[in-house]
C-alpha cells in the first residue's frame, strides 16, 4: 500500500520554507545595501585629498582622527551586539547604515597602498568564493556546527596572533595570518548561512525582533564578505 502524506505537515513545511526564503532574501538585501554603501564612501573618500590628509600625522603615521575613524565601526558592532534586546528596530537599522558608512570611511586606506585594478580583481575573487561558500552552506545537508565552532577557535587564534604582530612587524606571520585567515572566512561564510537559514526556519515572531534579527544577520554575511576580501587583498593586491 501506498503511504498517505498527511496534509497539514506537507502544508507546514512549505510554509518553512517559504519564511526561510523570505528571511534570507531580506538577510542578503541588507547585506548588499550595506556593502553598496561601504564601497561608494570608501571610494568617494580615497578620491578627497583634504579627507586622507586628515587620516595622517605631520610624522606619516596614523593621526587621531584616524584611530578614530578606524576603530568606530567596532564599537558600533558592540554597540549593536550588547543592546540588541534594548534597541528598537529602527535604531538598530540607523546603527547598522551608520555602520557600514563608517567602514567605507575606514576602506579608503586601501585604495592608497593598492591599485584600483587589483582591489576590483579581489573583489571579484573574494564574491566568487562567498557566493559559492554561501550556496554550500544554503544547500549541504551535514550539519556544520562542529565545523563552525572549529571556524570560530581559528578566529580566536587570528586576533591573538594578529595583535602579537602588531608589536613584532613580522611579514612572515602577516602571510601566515592572512592565509589562516581565508580559510577561516571561507568555512565562516558556509556556517554562518546554514545557521541564518536554520533560523528562518523557525522564525515565529515577526515584527520588530525579527528585523533586528535580519540585520544582525545581515552584520554577520558582511563581516565575512569584507574580511575574506582583506585577506585576499594581500595575496592579490598590488600596492602601489
Amino acid at each position: 500500500m501506498n503511504s498517505i502524506q498527511n496534509p497539514f505537515s506537507q502544508t507546514t513545511e512549505f510554509q518553512s520554507q517559504s519564511l526561510t526564503k523570505t528571511f534570507m532574501t531580506n538577510v542578503f538585501t541588507w547585506m548588499f545595501v550595506a556593502m553598496a554603501l561601504t564601497a561608494i564612501i570608501a571610494y568617494t573618500a580615497a578620491g578627497s585629498i583634504s579627507f586622507m590628509s586628515m587620516l595622517k600625522s605631520e610624522t606619516g603615521g596614523m593621526s587621531i582622527f584616524g584611530w578614530i575613524v578606524m576603530l568606530a565601526p567596532f564599537g558600533l558592532v558592540l554597540w549593536m551586539s550588547a543592546g540588541f534586546a534594548r534597541m528598537s528596530a529602527n535604531t538598530m537599522t540607523l546603527v547598522f547604515i551608520a555602520y557600514s558608512a563608517l567602514m567605507g570611511l575606514s576602506l579608503s586606506f586601501i585604495f592608497l597602498a593598492y591599485t584600483g585594478t587589483s582591489i576590483a580583481k579581489t573583489f571579484m575573487i573574494t564574491s566568487g568564493m562567498f557566493g559559492l561558500m554561501a550556496v554550500l552552506g544554503y544547500t549541504t545537508k551535514t550539519d556544520l556546527t562542529k565545523f563552525g565552532s572549529i571556524m570560530m577557535m581559528g578566529l580566536v587564534g587570528i586576533i591573538i596572533a594578529s595583535l602579537v604582530n602588531f608589536f613584532l612587524k613580522s611579514s612572515m606571520m602577516e602571510y601566515i595570518i592572512s592565509f589562516i585567515g581565508v580559510l577561516v572566512f571561507t568555512g565562516l561564510t558556509a556556517y554562518d548561512v546554514q545557521k541564518l537559514k536554520n533560523i528562518g526556519a523557525t522564525a515565529i515572531e515577526q515584527g520588530d525582533t525579527m528585523r533586528k534579527v535580519t540585520l544582525m544577520g545581515a552584520l554577520t554575511l558582511y563581516l565575512d564578505f569584507i574580511n575574506l576580501f582583506l585577506f585576499l587583498l594581500r595575496f592579490f593586491g598590488n600596492r602601489k
